[in-house]
């Protein structure tokens, strides 16, 4: 079965998926064969997919949203590797309810950022103040900042998709220091004939990028890799576990600990608070990159009293 699983590897590559996306659908494509009692993918009965799902939802108490992931790389499997229609399933949807997301006041923001500093507070500034997700944020390149015109392009994120969004002036002393920092580390790279990583289909179309600073990244890592794809010795950018590890520690320096702090928090309160201060909800939704505007909803309803002027009574009774 891992031969048949290499070819499934192949053809997500072939197909230009991203690297996370070809380890996610792999590691359900293989739960799901061993759901079947490894019987091939191919003469497997079509009623299992509508089974399994149905067990992770009653069994595991996935959510509806691993659900979704879980449908999607057992689609791509059989329609797109294996050409078998999938057609209409039955399955139970999980009932997992959604919960709200987890939003910092401005003022315990300001305190977390008051424990870091350069380049850290530059990347916890970059989640809040551009909405970005961790991944987006880290997987930047020199060529990606435009502080002439206060703004970011975040590529190839979520589905694929690149988009525009928010640089605050506040942030751009800090970037600009993070800026040379990472031109000197492309710069020693270059002399050993190193280059930030990069697809394989870039380096076809860009062949003399690994030359050019434009490609370096603005959080290079501390020490180089052998590529996944090439097995070429390269330079990466920082790990999201780096951040995470700093950020746990500045949550508790500053006192927050009635609250979850992850990286994400801050591209919740970066939404809530633009909402808050009138900012249209279409805007958000192309800033945060949400295909559906009911995605971007969701922060509606932790806005408390800031939306619509919305006040509690109890605030009239004197």
């Amino acid at each position: 079965m891992s031969a048949f699983i290499e070819s499934v590897r192949g053809n997500l590559r072939l197909r230009g998926y991203s690297l996370a996306t070809e380890k996610t659908y792999l590691l359900w494509i293989r739960r799901f064969i061993h759901f079947c009692d490894y019987e091939h993918p191919e003469s497997v009965d079509l009623k299992k997919i509508e089974e399994y799902l149905t067990y992770l939802a009653s069994e595991w108490n996935v959510s509806v949203n691993t659900q979704k992931v879980v449908l999607n790389s057992l689609v791509y499997l059989f329609e797109k590797h294996l050409k078998r229609k999938v057609g209409n399933l039955g399955f139970r949807l999980a009932s997992k309810q959604r919960q709200l997301p987890i939003v910092l006041a401005k003022r315990e923001i300001q305190l977390i950022l008051d424990q870091l500093v350069d380049r850290n507070r530059l990347i916890i500034e970059l989640l809040y103040g551009s909405g970005l997700r961790v991944e987006e944020c880290l997987s930047l390149r020199i060529q990606d900042v435009d502080i002439d015109r206060a703004c970011l392009v975040a590529k190839n994120g979520k589905g694929r998709k690149d988009r525009q969004t928010l640089l605050a002036l506040s942030s751009v002393t800090r970037l600009e220091a993070q800026l040379q920092k990472a031109l000197v580390v492309h710069e020693k790279d270059a002399l050993q004939g190193i280059s930030a990583a990069i697809s394989p289909t870039l380096q076809k179309k860009y062949p003399n990028a690994h030359r050019l600073s434009a490609w370096a990244f603005l959080f290079p890592s501390s020490k180089h890799c052998a590529h996944p794809l090439t097995g070429e010795i390269c330079r990466y950018h920082l790990h999201p576990s780096v951040v995470r590890k700093f950020l746990r520690g500045a949550s508790l320096s500053a006192g927050i600990t009635t609250k979850r702090v992850t990286c994400h928090t801050f591209r919740h309160s970066f939404a809530t608070h633009m909402l808050a201060a009138g900012s249209d909800i279409r805007t958000v939704q192309e800033l945060l990159g949400h295909n559906d505007v009911k995605t971007t909803q969701i922060y509606t309803h932790v806005l408390g009293r800031h939306y619509s002027g919305a006040a509690s009574p109890l605030d009239d009774l004197r």
